[in-house]
Order: structure tokens, then C-alpha cells, then sequence
């Protein structure tokens, strides 16, 4: 590790919308240049293949931790993404996490996947479990699937931690119970974030775990000192996507007024936009859909100077966060923050984290 090595600090690989994958190695080796800790790569069918991008992320760095942020189980066959893991972990010195996550129910009702249970993730991660560790299994048959053999190597002794997305408090409950690892989702206010580490350590001890032993990420949108254009589809943006997907969700974790989302979904402007707003919306656009989301929703997230970001950073540890990954802004549009964060660091507190992103 270097002496700006900031390992509680992720970035998401490509935030939001990309025509050119390749963008994906010069933001990693900025970040590793400037000392982030953790690579989050998201997932879109696009150009946004996860194991491609994994292994890119892992053959351009050396420390820089790689996780996926997140991918489904349900859209690769469980062997598939076993060795998929095994090899980015191998190919990256144990740097490697694997994050899943529910996804949505529509979407895989239109390829013809099956919907997303928590009891299919609970099997699907013992399977990965067992696989890493050098197990091989016959007739395996349940939540996950009927298989009639598992198995890669026998010798394997791998220790990959596995992380979630979670949004709504039964998932909060079970990534305590299960997983190495929690990602919480962008835009939960300080109140809400605190809940959430709570319920999540909770569930852990009840389940007769270390509750510190789950690794905890919260995830902050950051729009430093922006032009207004970038501005808007870094925050105004990537909320209203989000609205267009699991508004429900995201107004209930922050007990925000239902009200404010049932008008956004009836708006005129949001109808007409065909595909998520961060992508597709004009300026025009976003300025009209500002107008319909209240101050107080968009203020979770990080904007301002970099001194202010910085103290939201910090904001994110005090509510009892392991680690942030900063969202909306590529690593050399996170340099300022960063630079007015090792001000203000509990350098105690990080001393000796691992780079990988999940242990």
C-alpha cells in the first residue's frame, strides 16, 4: 500500500451509462494511482459484461480491490460463475469479491430467468462456498437448481467473500444472516443509513455471528464543484433512474412522502423518456424532473466544494459504514475530495484494511 492508500474507498468502474468499455482501465489505474481502495463494477446488457470487466480491472492493477456491484446468479450457470471467481481471484492475488444481488423482476421476466428468491441466493453462495473450497457436488437439488455435478479442482482452498445489494430491510436482515458483505444503495439519508447498519449487524449476532465480521459499504453520489449539465445527471440523473425502478423501495427505506413519487410517475416529461433518465434525458429534461425532486433527497449525497464532499465521507463512517464507494464521478474527478479527506481521516481506524473489498 502506498502512504495515500485510502482502502475504506471504492468508486463505481463506469458509472451509469457507457458506449466504450475501455474507459474502465484508465479509471482504474487513476485510482490506484491516487489510492482508492476497491473497484465496483455494475452490470448492464450492453458493454457492460462483468467477468470481462473483472479480469480487465485485475490484469491493469496490483492493488487495487475488484468486486462486482453487482451481477445476478440467476443469468450464469453456477459453475460458470465459480470459475469465473477463481480466476479473477487467482488472476488478481485475492483481491476479488463477488457481489450479487436480486435484480428486478421484470427484466428477467422478459428474458425468461427465473425471478430471485433469497432462498436461491442463500443456495447459490453455499454452492460457491463449497466449489471454492475444493468440494465437489452431486445431485445437488434445490433453491438454486437441480445439478446433477459441481465441481473445479479439489485442491482449491479459496477464500472469496461475497457481498450484497441491499435495499429493503428483509435484505438488510439477510445479508447480515448470510453474507460476507452488504452494499447499501445511493441516496439513503444519514438517519437511514444508520438503521440499516443496525439491522444488518442485528440480524448477524442473531445468527450467532460476529456482527463486525460483515463488511458494510455504504455508497455516496459525489458531484464536486460541477458544471450545472453534470451536475444534474450526476444527482437529479441517477435519481430519477432510480425512481423509475425501485422508487417503492428507496422512499420507504428513507420514510420519504410517497406522494413526491406517485407525481414523478405521472409526469408527462418522465413518460416521454424512454429508457433510464440518466442515460437518455436532455438538459431540458433534467431541469424539469429537478423541479419535481425535493432538496431534501438529492442532499443525500455529496456535493459542494471538496472540503464539504469530504466531510460527507466522513458523515458516512459516523453512522457506522465500513466503507464508501463514491458514485457519480470517475477517480480524477474524486482527486480534490480525496486530497481534503486525508485531512480529516481516522487514519487509526483504516489502519491495516485489507484491499480486497469484501474481507
Amino acid at each position: 500500500m502506498t502512504d495515500n492508500s485510502v482502502p475504506e474507498l471504492g468508486f463505481y468502474g463506469l458509472a451509469g451509462h457507457t458506449e466504450n468499455p475501455g474507459d474502465l482501465l484508465d479509471e482504474c489505474r487513476d485510482a490506484e494511482t491516487l489510492g482508492l481502495g476497491s473497484v465496483f463494477i455494475s452490470e448492464r446488457f450492453n458493454v457492460k459484461e462483468a467477468a470481462a470487466l473483472t479480469g480487465a480491472a485485475a490484469a491493469v492493477t496490483t492493488r487495487l480491490g475488484i468486486a462486482t456491484g453487482v451481477t445476478n446468479h440467476n443469468t450464469r450457470h453456477p459453475l460458470v460463475t465459480a470459475t469465473w471467481g477463481a480466476t479473477v481471484h487467482r488472476l488478481s492475488g485475492g483481491r476479488f469479491a463477488l457481489g450479487i444481488g436480486r435484480g428486478f423482476d421484470f427484466l428477467f421476466d422478459a428474458i425468461g430467468a427465473k425471478r430471485v428468491t433469497f432462498d436461491q441466493m442463500e443456495d447459490f453462495v453455499g454452492l460457491m462456498r463449497r466449489l471454492w473450497h475444493g468440494e465437489t457436488i452431486f445431485g445437488h437439488d434445490g433453491p438454486a437448481g437441480a445439478y446433477p455435478y459441481l465441481g473445479l479442482d479439489p485442491t482449491f482452498d479459496e477464500n472469496i467473500p461475497i457481498l450484497m445489494a441491499a435495499l429493503g430491510p428483509k435484505a438488510m436482515q439477510f445479508g447480515g444472516r448470510v453474507m460476507d458483505g452488504v452494499i447499501l444503495h445511493t441516496f439513503f439519508s444519514d438517519e437511514a443509513l444508520g438503521r440499516c447498519v443496525s439491522e444488518i449487524r442485528s440480524a448477524a449476532e442473531q445468527a450467532g455471528r460476529d456482527p463486525e465480521s460483515v463488511k458494510i459499504w455504504s455508497v455516496l453520489a459525489v458531484a464536486c464543484d460541477l458544471p450545472e449539465e453534470r451536475r444534474l445527471r450526476a444527482l437529479v440523473g441517477r435519481m430519477a433512474t432510480y425512481m423509475q425502478a425501485y422508487g417503492d423501495l428507496l422512499v420507504n427505506v428513507n420514510g420519504w412522502d410517497p406522494a413526491v413519487l406517485t407525481r414523478f410517475k405521472a409526469d408527462e416529461t418522465v413518460a416521454s423518456i424512454g429508457g433510464a433518465i440518466d442515460a437518455k434525458a436532455t438538459r431540458e429534461q433534467l431541469e424539469h424532473i429537478a423541479s419535481l425532486i425535493p432538496g431534501e433527497w438529492l442532499a443525500a449525497s455529496a456535493q459542494g466544494d471538496a472540503a464539504t464532499c469530504a466531510s460527507r465521507i466522513k458523515d458516512q463512517f459516523a453512522q457506522g459504514a465500513d466503507g464508501v464507494i463514491l458514485h457519480a464521478a470517475t477517480p480524477k474527478q474524486l482527486d480534490p475530495v480525496l486530497a481534503e479527506y486525508s485531512k480529516v481521516r481516522d487514519n487509526n481506524r483504516f489502519a491495516n484494511r485489507s484491499n480486497n473489498p469484501g474481507l
